[in-house]
């Protein structure tokens, strides 16, 4: 594993709400869970802080309300965050807090450094264009404009995620919950991102098709070196892809460390609940 990380999130913040006197002050909010009673506001994300190295895969885990999904859509610029600092090891915006950069600047780190895999595919993909389309769309906005090359990297890419290529004209929405999972993958890979998202990406899945995407997402990471933040509530997930793994619960991060470690050893005692379920 590299020293540098490929991508450093620092004191990340999001609250959705006015905030009052008795939830402004981090150091003594009086919440429950992570929500004040007095005023309303939600703290979705408090003081979140990881790294993510070269080639890992980083499994964040957390119940649902945790913060894990608003987490996911602040580093890919689909909500704006209160506060917090992204760094991405990438020379042209070394030592740029990316949260802060321009929206054109943010638009082209969607399009060339970044891939995103959502848990409804409704939201990765224009359900009335054809696979090969959505592929096309995402290399048009990385800056492609040769019709025949596009094509090319659509069709490797379809195969590589076992979408039949008699099938390549057809719209996702005629497809299975696990096939437009998989051309979602394909189209957050055309662009060769060195970062991949993926939000539960085998939430309502049959058991076997999930199996046979987080297969393809193993051997997609493993093929390609790319780095790959997951996001779930499962942690059977989590056990089969991330070399580590960080605990939310309530919009902070409770627990981190190598998955195994984690799973043989979990200190704090959400965590333990949550192993425990698994056995």
């Amino acid at each position: 594993m590299y020293e540098e990380p490929l991508l450093r999130v620092r004191n990340l913040h999001k609250h959705f709400g006015p905030g009052c006197h008795q939830c402004r002050e981090a150091t003594d909010r009086k919440l429950e869970k992570n929500y004040c009673p007095a005023c309303g506001t939600v703290y979705a994300c408090q003081d979140v802080s990881f790294d993510l190295f070269p080639g890992e895969i980083l499994g964040i885990v957390g119940e649902s309300g945790s913060g894990k999904s608003t987490m996911m859509q602040c580093l890919y610029f689909d909500a704006d965050v209160t506060s917090g600092e992204v760094y991405l090891n990438d020379p042209v915006f070394a030592g740029q807090n990316v949260l802060e950069l321009s929206s054109q600047k943010k638009r082209y780190i969607r399009n060339h450094k970044y891939g995103m895999v959502y848990q409804n595919p409704i939201q990765g993909l224009k359900m009335n264009f054809s696979s090969v389309g959505n592929i096309a769309e995402k290399l048009i906005a990385a800056g492609d404009r040769n019709v025949s090359n596009m094509e090319a990297t659509s069709k490797k890419l379809l195969e590589s995620v076992h979408i039949p290529l008699f099938r390549m004209k057809d719209e996702p929405r005629n497809f299975s919950g696990g096939m437009q999972q998989r051309v979602q993958i394909a189209k957050a890979l055309s662009n060769n991102p060195p970062v991949l998202f993926l939000d539960e990406v085998t939430t309502g899945l049959d058991l076997s098709v999930q199996a046979n995407v987080l297969d393809l997402i193993k051997k997609i990471q493993r093929e390609s070196g790319i780095s790959m933040i997951v996001v779930s509530h499962d942690l059977a997930v989590i056990r089969m892809l991330s070399d580590r793994t960080v605990v939310m619960l309530n919009g902070t991060v409770i627990e981190e460390g190598l998955t195994d470690q984690i799973l043989e050893d979990p200190q704090a005692a959400y965590t333990q609940q949550l192993v425990y379920s698994l056995i």
